[in-house]
């Protein structure tokens, strides 16, 4: 199978790219503002341009759309910008996945609804919250009635190995082996499902390879607020030096609202692939300091 994969310098990229690789697939990754050595050059918001990796020369069975603005506060504070990189870049590349007869795959969020009966369920009734979370709802809905082959994947507090370290867990632990001290301001109501992007990736090329349609969730077997993610963490580093506040989300007075109690159930998926065994926070972290 041919995979182009927008975004395969970021977190789900890298690990999709990797893992698809490893099990034969003909894999090609881009990427937009980060170069990574086994990335292309691709600017979703400009497919016409002369620089662009040719998908069309490459004709891929399957278009994975990781590339995403995910700082949810400056999405609020950027609407605009917000709009072009979830919403315009995702209904650009899905013009490329109708044109070809790709399949087109779209990583979305717990972020769809708004936090008050969490975990989630595939079916449960979306409700966006802030600015981040409309554009990430309006983009699925663009995927699911385009008509074409379509798989949306709704993930939350991705974690894992990438090359800079960005996701939250990991800075961490790259603190802590650096014994760097932490300063952390946690919201102690904020819950949700943390995945790692490995998992991620294990469960989409199933889902691929089995020709399977729609929306699934995907989430690790945890379910935490930022507070006990942490503590998670720094258990495994009694010598760290840190210093933690846990707040509640109303005192830290975030520019975008939050889903409280967030989080997804994992058991469409499941129902699926039994077999499936998803890791956890202390499987990353035991892996990472061994």
């Amino acid at each position: 199978m041919k995979i182009f994969i927008s975004g395969a310098s970021g977190l789900i990229g890298s690990n999709c790219q990797q893992h698809f690789t490893q099990m034969g697939w003909d894999v090609t990754g881009t990427y937009y503002s980060f170069a990574t050595p086994d990335t292309h050059y691709f600017d979703t918001l400009n497919t016409d341009n002369e620089a662009n990796f040719n998908v069309q020369q490459f004709k891929p069975d399957v278009i994975v759309h990781c590339g995403a603005l995910t700082h949810v506060d400056y999405c609020e504070q950027h609407p605009d910008e917000s709009y072009e990189k979830t919403v315009t870049s995702t209904k650009n590349l899905l013009a490329i996945a109708q044109q070809l007869g790709a399949k087109f795959v779209y990583i979305s969020t717990d972020y769809v609804f708004d936090g008050k009966q969490g975990p989630y369920h595939e079916e449960d009734a979306t409700n966006p919250l802030g600015i981040y979370a409309k554009h990430k709802l309006q983009a699925e809905q663009m995927v699911l009635n385009a008509g074409a082959q379509h798989l949306v994947l709704r993930v939350t507090n991705v974690y894992g190995n990438e090359i800079r370290n960005k996701n939250f867990v990991a800075r961490i632990i790259e603190q802590c082996i650096a014994e760097q001290a932490l300063t952390l301001k946690l919201p102690f109501d904020q819950y949700a499902t943390p995945v790692n992007a490995m998992d991620v990736a294990r469960a989409m090329y199933l889902l691929l390879r089995d020709g399977h349609q729609g929306i699934f969730h995907i989430a690790g077997t945890d379910f935490m607020n930022r507070v006990d993610l942490a503590l998670r963490v720094l258990k495994y580093f009694p010598s760290a030096s840190y210093h933690l506040e846990s707040l509640s989300t109303e005192t830290l007075q975030q520019p975008a609202l939050r889903p409280l109690i967030g989080g997804l159930q994992k058991t469409k998926f499941s129902n699926l692939y039994p077999d499936f065994l998803f890791s956890n926070v202390d499987d990353y972290v035991a892996a990472a300091i061994t």
